[in-house]
């Protein structure tokens, strides 16, 4: 049984990280130990809830999945500003553009309200303006 734990473990890891290098083509030396050092408190059923089998099906691509999720973080408002501005450098990796991204962002106006469209326009504005001047 510790064996075909191990194995169903190996595998379900090597599952995250294939999501998790859709999601950032960048990643692709991510590491789940350099995941473990940077949070130490990060268990296992996370790192599977959030790139494993549960939200590693068919039927989104990651470019969708990452539009998707940044109009979550945008109706979130401020709580959510760091990993909006990650989100959004990521769906950029993903092959996102930015005319899609701010329209995501202001498809949110009507769930979240102006006030967190207007900041998440600016963070997308600031990620944009980072992501110009890298490629510079």
């Amino acid at each position: 049984m510790n064996e075909d734990f191990t194995k169903l473990f190996k595998t379900m890891m090597e599952q995250g990280q294939e999501m998790v290098r859709a999601l950032n083509p960048s990643l692709e030396t991510m590491s789940v130990k350099g995941f473990e050092t940077f949070m130490p408190t990060m268990t296992k059923d996370m790192m599977e809830m959030w790139f494993g089998r549960t939200f590693n099906r068919e039927g989104l691509d990651a470019k969708t999945r990452l539009l998707v999720t940044i109009s979550a973080l945008t109706v979130l408002g401020a709580h959510a500003e760091a990993q909006l501005k990650l989100t959004i450098r990521h769906a950029l990796e993903a092959g996102a553009t930015k005319r899609e991204i701010a329209e995501v962002i202001w498809q949110m106006s009507m769930f979240g309200g102006l006030p967190a469209m207007q900041k998440a326009l600016e963070m997308a504005q600031a990620v944009f303006a980072e992501t110009e001047e890298k490629n510079a």
